[in-house]
């Protein structure tokens, strides 16, 4: 494998996908807990129209607008009894009416989405940022999907590309909230402090938030990622971090939800490059998916085979005794461990068989394939079951397998970013695919998959594939499926 740098397209690759649930009762009957353990298998939906069909919101956070090399959007694609129907879409940047600024180089508009209920009115809505500003637009949905724009307050100090928010419930109160980095106390430029600041919802149109409250960090370096789901079972979504600073990783942390917020105490856990939570043998409590930091070197990322590791949810948090580790040589598990793969580069939760399990999508988007095709990249679905998430029936997918269109070319990263969504609403979620290093009629104009679910597991029988020529959008180096909503 060739030496890689932390480029754009690497970033966009550990996207991650997560798995939240709604408010539970304390203390719940048999029929709660069999409510608790299927909401927790299943990722939120993201309703733009409230249609009952889940839409998908993929990033091209590199395409050009209005002239703008860099300027970024977000390609929206609806549900449909049918599935995925690319007749029904939108294209949003900030050139769109609505939408507040305008359209600016190297902006990367859509690099960082959250799709969750932000005002409470039924209708999912959008939150975007961009990837070198810190303010949150948030596109507001109705029944005839997307329309207008508000500007989020934006918190103190620079983000420095690093655009990190996450959705989820993290005070059980039935609305939704935002969680964004923010600036604690600012010294010189060697002693300031950041924290982790909670906007509650709902929210109004203007922006305003019901409230807010901030975590400081302390010590920590600032998140590389944020993952929200309801590890403890409570109806109370816990967050979880990554970080890094320079070449080393540092510990995972796991914030727990509570009735103010998020606790202030958090759990250390194995330093981790993406993570993804889902109830994967539904216990009723959420399981940690992560993809582990070799030798807790950041810089040896992009040479790693890759490796998950399974942290199973307790009442009281992420188990420490009850783990799982699992990679290319896993029995069961496709494929075999080879340097620069990056096995769990990008990772995705939710039931695609309808039998209650959570099940995990992996995307390898550094897989090599025939000769010529280095990082062309696959995808690997695993299956929860009783026993946990285990190789047991696990599936691989790549641009050669059989009816997937298209063909497997060098540098497509196929699996850089992945999402589950029932978008024809029969129960069974099915798996959005990126690969932003897709030619189309362009260079690295990206493009995306819809892979559906089934009681079998995923099929390529009603697969739709398009890029941004097939959506009316702007083609040349937009690395359409960079990213996927969190």
């Amino acid at each position: 494998m060739r030496p890689r740098s932390l480029s754009a397209v690497a970033r966009c690759a550990t996207v991650v996908a997560l798995v939240t649930t709604p408010v539970l009762l304390a203390a719940p009957s048999a029929g709660a807990a069999e409510a608790r353990t299927t909401a927790a298998a299943s990722a939120p939906r993201a309703d733009f129209n409230k249609d009952g069909y889940a839409d998908l919101a993929i990033s091209a956070q590199s395409g050009t607008v209005d002239g703008k090399a860099k300027a970024g959007y977000v390609a929206v694609v609806y549900g449909s009894a049918s599935g995925t129907d690319t007749g029904h879409r939108q294209i949003v940047s900030r050139a769109t009416e609505g939408v507040p600024g305008d359209p600016t180089a190297s902006a990367y508009f859509g690099q960082e989405t959250v799709a969750r209920d932000l005002d409470g009115d039924g209708y999912t809505d959008l939150a975007v940022q961009a990837g070198n500003q810190p303010a949150t637009t948030v596109l507001w949905g109705s029944a005839n999907g997307l329309g207008g724009g508000t500007q989020l307050p934006a918190g103190d100090g620079d983000n420095f590309g690093l655009s990190t928010i996450a959705g989820g419930d993290f005070n059980g109160d039935g609305h939704a909230d935002l969680v964004d980095q923010v600036i604690v106390n600012k010294g010189s430029d060697f002693d300031e402090t950041t924290g982790l600041r909670v906007s509650f919802g709902p929210f109004t149109r203007e922006g305003a938030a019901a409230g807010s409250a901030t975590v400081d960090t302390g010590e920590i370096d600032r998140p590389t990622s944020l993952t929200a789901g309801d590890i403890t079972g409570d109806g109370k979504d816990e967050l979880v971090s990554t970080h890094a600073f320079e070449e080393m990783s540092q510990d995972t942390l796991v914030w727990k939800g509570g009735t103010d917020g998020l606790g202030k105490t958090p759990t250390g856990l194995t330093d981790a490059a993406a993570t993804t939570v889902g109830d994967v043998d539904k216990d009723g409590y959420g399981d940690l998916i992560m993809r582990t930091v070799p030798g807790n070197v950041v810089e040896d990322l992009p040479y790693d085979h890759g490796t998950l590791k399974v942290f199973y949810g307790t009442a009281s948090g992420p188990s420490t005794t009850r783990t799982a580790t699992i990679d290319q040589n896993t029995a069961g598990v496709p494929g075999v461990n080879e340097e620069g793969d990056q096995f769990g580069n990008a990772l995705s939760a939710d039931d695609v068989n309808g039998d209650g399990y959570a099940d995990v999508a992996v995307g390898i988007p550094y897989e090599d394939l025939e000769a010529g095709q280095k990082d062309a990249g696959s995808v690997v679905q695993l299956f929860g079951g009783k026993g946990g998430l285990s190789g047991t029936g696990a599936q691989a997918f790549t641009q050669d397998t059989a009816g997937v269109p298209g063909a497997a070319e060098a540098g497509d990263y196929f699996g850089a970013a992945l999402q589950h969504a029932d978008t024809n609403g029969d129960g069974k979620a099915d798996l959005s695919v990126g690969a932003p290093g897709e030619d189309g009629a362009q260079t690295s104009s990206g493009a995306a998959w819809v892979l559906r679910g089934a009681s079998a597991g995923l099929t390529t029988d009603g697969i739709v594939s398009f890029g941004p020529d097939g959506l009316g959008a702007p083609e040349a180096g937009a690395g359409l499926g960079s990213g996927f909503p969190r």
